[in-house]
């Protein structure tokens, strides 16, 4: 099965609690004025990616994550491929994190939205309203919504994220990544 993504990212702390992989999906329609990642967009853009070796780069990374953080893009728009790759993640000690711009109840009515909840530790739902801007504790904006879906985390685990990070590559590449201003300024 393929996956198509934007990007992937082996460590971070600036997209959920403790080290994370981070995976940006390619690919998003709900069009929220003022996205943070509009390059993400393009369901063409991207790559594409086999799920099963995907899924064997993230639990081979050498840094000690404690889980993986679903980002994009819009993940529950490959709902299939999101629900495989879950499944896989469910076998290891890895938690997960999804963000998406859908908020709760649409999720509950996808074909595969119970499904793919029964899967997920936390989910941040709702679309970005640029007007209600709140950069910090992974929300965008004031509307969105921390859903604690297992008893793995709590919501004091929220509070102490950075609001963005620079993470520099041994290439020299550097992925900027968060949701603060000053990530959306660029630094």
């Amino acid at each position: 099965m393929k996956l198509r993504l934007h990007g992937f990212e082996s460590a971070s702390r600036a997209n959920g609690p403790g080290l994370r992989a981070v995976v940006w999906f390619q690919g998003c329609t709900l069009d929220c004025p003022g996205c943070f990642n509009p390059e993400t967009h393009n369901p063409e853009g991207g790559y594409e990616t086999d799920i099963d070796s995907f899924f064997h780069e993230i639990i081979s990374s050498n840094n000690p994550i404690e889980g993986v953080s679903f980002s994009g893009g819009e993940p529950l728009q490959q709902p299939e491929a999101l629900l495989y790759l879950l499944k896989r993640i469910r076998r290891t000690k890895l938690s997960v994190l999804v963000f998406s711009g859908y908020m709760f109840p649409e999720i509950e009515k996808f074909p595969l939205g119970e499904c793919l909840l029964q899967h997920i530790d936390v989910l941040i739902a709702g679309r970005y309203i640029q007007s209600q801007h709140l950069g910090h504790s992974l929300l965008g904006s004031s509307n969105q919504k921390i859903h604690l879906l297992t008893n793995r985390y709590h919501v004091k685990d929220f509070e102490n994220i950075p609001e963005f990070e620079a993470i520099i590559h041994r290439d020299g590449t550097i992925t900027i990544t968060g949701i603060g201003e000053k990530f959306k300024a660029g630094l």
